[in-house]
């Protein structure tokens, strides 16, 4: 199995409008498919890679053009001014998370498989997912799952969890599984689990908060006419990238000039979202939640 396909590939590129000399970030690079892409398109240019995934350390180029940090991306404007880059031509992010930490059972990012329910992307931080269902509150595990996972049972889950764990700790995939099962909806199995353990891994690693640091700081650093280019797969995150691209903030509440037309740091280049097509679905079946996003900073 890949490391990592990469999904959107070839429009991900066109929409980074790469200048053959200009300075490029790829803010996810995982297996190292967007950044491979984005090294053929450069001379004299420049690329500079984060990961807070130290296993992503194995896919890195030899290549004097190429820059690998092992870094979450939300110290995104401190890390290239530290590697002496106060300005960049293009962003690049891909949300998703890696098949190598689907296919690793002992990272827990996966319910098809028993392990520890951890979910951490960078090893060293202190938080798993265990962690927070054995520490947070009901109502903080009730809102965690609504907010995050967008389920609408959120309130059964929260108090399943909290009389169980007032028997046995919530340490591995088939102890939770045990424990909320008898709450699936009928028919939705899959969907049901996705969701709960898609709310588990955004609120271990932090992923909405990061993200929008890290947007705040693309739009700080791009050079005017720099693109900035996202891959998201789930509403939330895309909600978050979407009112950020429309309107520079996060609520989608544009300001107006005088004249009442919108005062926005972006152009869109693509106002209707772009999605993978059945072929590329047909051979990368991850890639069917994937949405493309890009827009030029004015």
């Amino acid at each position: 199995m890949a490391y990592h396909v990469p999904a959107l590939l070839e429009e991900s590129i066109s929409g980074l409008n790469i200048r053959p000399s200009g300075i490029y970030v790829d803010v996810t690079f995982g297996g190292g498919g967007h950044s491979g892409e984005i090294l053929k398109h450069l001379t004299t240019g420049q690329l500079i890679a984060f990961d807070q995934d130290e296993d992503a350390e194995r896919n890195i180029f030899s290549d004097s053009r190429f820059t690998f940090l092992n870094q979450n991306f939300r110290f995104l404007k401190n890390n290239l001014k530290f590697n002496g880059i106060t300005s960049v031509d293009g962003i690049f992010a891909d949300l998703g998370v890696s098949f190598h930490q689907f296919d690793e059972p002992v990272r827990g990012f996966t319910f098809r498989h028993d392990a520890p329910l951890d979910m951490r992307m960078n090893i060293n931080s202190q938080q798993k997912a265990s962690d927070l269902l054995a520490s947070l509150n009901e109502t903080e595990l009730a809102d965690l799952f609504y907010e995050y996972g967008e389920l609408t049972n959120s309130r059964k889950i929260a108090k399943a969890v909290v009389n169980a764990r007032m028997q046995q700790p919530l340490r591995t995939v088939n102890d939770l599984d045990k424990v909320i099962r008898k709450l699936i909806p009928f028919g939705q199995e899959h969907k049901f689990f996705a969701k709960v353990f898609q709310a588990l891994r955004i609120a271990v690693n932090r992923e909405i908060d990061c993200l929008k640091e890290m947007l705040e700081q693309a739009l700080e650093i791009l050079n005017p006419g720099g693109r900035l280019v996202v891959i998201t797969y789930h509403s939330l995150e895309d909600r978050v990238v979407k009112n950020f691209m429309r309107t520079g903030n996060f609520e989608g509440e544009g300001e107006k000039d005088f004249y009442g037309n919108p005062v926005t740091p972006f152009r869109q280049i693509n106002r209707k979202v772009i999605i993978p097509a059945e072929k590329e679905i047909s051979l990368n079946n991850r890639a069917r939640s994937a949405r493309l996003r890009i827009a030029e900073k004015i």
